[in-house]
């Protein structure tokens, strides 16, 4: 075991190969779901903003913020596991 770890210039923790790039990869697919979670929380934030600007029904412009709010919170998560895979 310490024979190995003499002869291999890499640290013990370091990952390598394919492990590293599937590493890579869930990082990226998090970001990448995070950035589309933020970008429909916009949206309906949007559409609960002109709902309100337009007397719609006070229960849809709820609806719509609470959409909103699960999405930003999707987001973050995302956002926030993809920074733990590191």
């Amino acid at each position: 075991m310490a024979a190995t770890n003499l002869v291999s210039s890499a640290p013990p923790n370091e990952k390598r190969g394919f492990a590293r790039f599937w590493l890579t990869l869930r990082q990226l697919f998090h970001e990448v779901v995070g950035g589309v979670f933020a970008v429909l929380a916009l949206a309906w934030l949007q559409s609960a903003i002109r709902a309100w600007t337009r007397d719609v029904s006070h229960w849809l412009v709820f609806v719509a913020l609470g959409v909103t709010v699960l999405l930003a919170v999707f987001a973050w998560t995302s956002f926030r596991r993809a920074r733990q895979l590191r």
